[in-house]
C-alpha cells in the first residue's frame, strides 16, 4: 500500500493545525512549497562519472537535474568561474509529494544508525535541510555499484512563519524527528 502524504495533509493535518493554532481559513495553514535537491561533484574531471551522477540523481528524484556552475574561481577547491560543480533540482506538486513519500518512509529508515532527524536542521525561516551521505538508501539504487558513491542534500521549503509552527506541522506530516 502506498502512503499518500498529500491526502494526509488535506484530510488530517489542515483540520488539526486549524484547531491547534486557530487559523481563520485553510490557506493560512503552513504547507510544503517545494523540495530542493542539491549534489556537488567537486572538481571531478571524469565525464563518465559526472554522467553517472546525473543519471542516478534523475532516477532518485524523478526529473532531470540542472547543472550547477561555479559563481567564482577558488584555487584551493580547484574550481574556475563557470565550471560544472554539481546538480540541482526543484520539485513541486506531485513529484515533490512522491519524492517525500519515498524519502520519509523508505530512505530515512534505511540509513545506518538512523535515530530520527535533528531539530537543529530546521532554520528560522521554516525550512528543513537533510543531508544524505549515501544515495544507496533509495529503492531505485538497489544493485548499483559502490564504486562512485556521492551524497546530496534535500531542503524542504515550507510556508511556516516560525519554528513552533514548523515543528508541529512537520511532526503531523510524519517526518521522523528525535524525541527531545
Amino acid at each position: 500500500m502506498k502512503y499518500d502524504l498529500q491526502k494526509k495533509y488535506t484530510e488530517e493535518v489542515v483540520p488539526e493545525m486549524i484547531k491547534k493554532f486557530g487559523y481563520k481559513n485553510r490557506m493560512a495553514v503552513p504547507k510544503i512549497q517545494k523540495v530542493v535537491v542539491n549534489s556537488g561533484i567537486g572538481s571531478v574531471k571524469d565525464k563518465e562519472q559526472i554522467g553517472r551522477v546525473e543519471k542516478q540523481i534523475a532516477l532518485i528524484i524523478g526529473q532531470k537535474p540542472l547543472k550547477a556552475l561555479a559563481k567564482k574561481s577558488i584555487a584551493s577547491f580547484k574550481t574556475r568561474k563557470g565550471a560544472h560543480i554539481g546538480y540541482s533540482a526543484t520539485l513541486r506538486k506531485k513529484r515533490m509529494y512522491d519524492f517525500l513519500n519515498k524519502m520519509i518512509f523508505v530512505a530515512l529508515p534505511r540509513q545506518r544508525d538512523f535515530r530520527g532527524l535533528d531539530w537543529k536542521s530546521v532554520d528560522a525561516a521554516g525550512n528543513l535541510t537533510i543531508g544524505f551521505k549515501d544515495y544507496l538508501v533509495f529503492p531505485e539504487m538497489a544493485g548499483e555499484d559502490l564504486k562512485n558513491t556521492f551524497g546530496f542534500s534535500v531542503t524542504v521549503v515550507t510556508s511556516a512563519k516560525n519554528k513552533e509552527e514548523m515543528k508541529n506541522f512537520l511532526t503531523m506530516m510524519g517526518f521522523p524527528f528525535k524525541k527531545e
